[in-house]
């Protein structure tokens, strides 16, 4: 089946989504399915990744809030280029309003929209539910809502990652909503991989001994990973026993983190890992991953972590509280930095016997089950579940 990937969030500077979009290339190729990735960029540009694999961008505006991503802003060059690719099946992964230029283009052609963001919980439940329920903002925000609604209609399925995400688009009414949860690469991700000289290094960065406690988080420098009250309640917790973290990620607010971290030399702030095997080397060698967003759709960080053997500290909403289930995990009430404090006092002193990753699906699995739907509808079929 040849499939084009409409990518707004695809960005080459790194982020969850190039992961993704990698993994996803690689993958089609063994499963002997051709994908392009059809992505905003500064020119119109194809690279060939393989036979039945490309990235191919379209010249477009930078996003002004992050200068690493761009934008569609023409839509008759965006059907031009569906045009020329004349695909079986079209994704689109955006909520916001390239997938309104994708419907417009060959209603007849299957199309399904993947929830890569959830901005009700980035943005609006972020601001505004200490001062109102989520109720009373889904009626403020009920403009948005009829958005997603509208694209319930428009596309054959809307692709959720997660239980919690796709129970909120079922119950606020949008259609057609499939369940196809992500994984991680079981090769590359387990407890395996845990090096005692790279966690003594990573301490030891951040001014501490071996018998410390060693927390990792990973990901965009974004507010609404909430970064800043993660150093807070690990220099709080650190008051009552050693513990050492250490960040890994860039994005707008690394000024905000630093200035959050400030004269504690117990947290450090790291450029990203881009090296995959070492990524996976520093999370087993870790104690606990520590994370602060609620707006996930599903967490690939939380994923990885919890497939290399360590606990998982994650906010009880969002695709992230997936992985605090069962022995390996806790989770905290969401934006509480106190109750993140508590979670983190809760993790034992020692973790010998403790080093066996959780059975996470593979990525593998998750495009298997995501194609299987694609070629489903492109046989006229509809699923509600993969």
């Amino acid at each position: 089946m040849k499939i084009v990937d409409v990518c707004a969030f695809y960005s080459p500077r790194g982020g969850g989504v190039k992961t993704y979009v990698g993994q996803k290339l690689a993958i089609a190729e063994r499963m002997e399915q051709d994908i392009t990735i059809l992505a905003p960029g500064d020119d119109d540009s194809v690279l060939e990744l393989g036979p039945r694999a490309r990235i191919q961008t379209i010249a477009s505006p930078r996003f002004p809030l992050d200068r690493k991503y761009w934008y569609f802003r023409d839509e008759p060059a965006l059907h031009a280029a569906l045009d020329r690719l004349a695909p079986d099946f079209v994704e689109a992964s955006s909520p916001w309003r390239s997938p309104l230029m994708v419907a417009n283009w060959r209603p007849q052609t299957p199309k399904a929209l993947i929830l890569h963001a959830d901005p009700l919980s980035a943005y609006a439940y972020r601001w505004l539910e200490p001062l109102a329920s989520r109720e009373t903002i889904d009626r403020r925000f009920v403009r948005y809502w009829d958005h997603l609604r509208q694209l319930g209609r428009l596309y054959d399925a809307v692709v959720c990652a997660s239980d919690d995400l796709a129970s909120r688009m079922k119950a606020g009414g949008v259609g057609n909503v499939v369940t196809v949860p992500m994984g991680v690469e079981p090769q590359r991700f387990s407890a395996g991989k845990r090096n005692e000289d790279l966690r003594e290094w990573l301490l030891a960065q951040c001014g501490l001994g071996p018998d410390a406690t060693l927390l990792v988080a990973a990901g965009r420098l974004a507010p609404e990973k909430r970064l800043p009250m993660l150093v807070e309640a690990v220099t709080m917790a650190g008051r009552h026993r050693q513990l050492g973290l250490a960040i890994f990620g860039e994005g707008r607010e690394d000024t905000t983190i630093l200035r959050a971290i400030g004269g504690n030399p117990h947290v450090r702030l790291f450029r990203p890992e881009c090296d995959r095997e070492r990524f996976a080397g520093v999370l087993a060698s870790a104690d606990a991953f520590l994370h602060g967003c609620e707006a996930e759709t599903f967490c690939m960080t939380a994923a990885e972590a919890s497939a290399s053997g360590i606990p998982v500290i994650v906010p009880d909403r969002g695709g992230a509280a997936d992985f605090a289930k069962g022995q390996m995990g806790t989770s905290y009430r969401a934006a509480d930095r106190a109750d993140l404090v508590r979670a983190i006092l809760t993790l034992p002193e020692s973790f010998a016997g403790r080093r066996t990753g959780r059975m996470t699906r593979a990525i593998d699995d998750h495009f298997a089950a995501l194609f299987a739907v694609y070629q489903n509808l492109a046989s006229g079929k509809r699923s509600s579940a993969a």
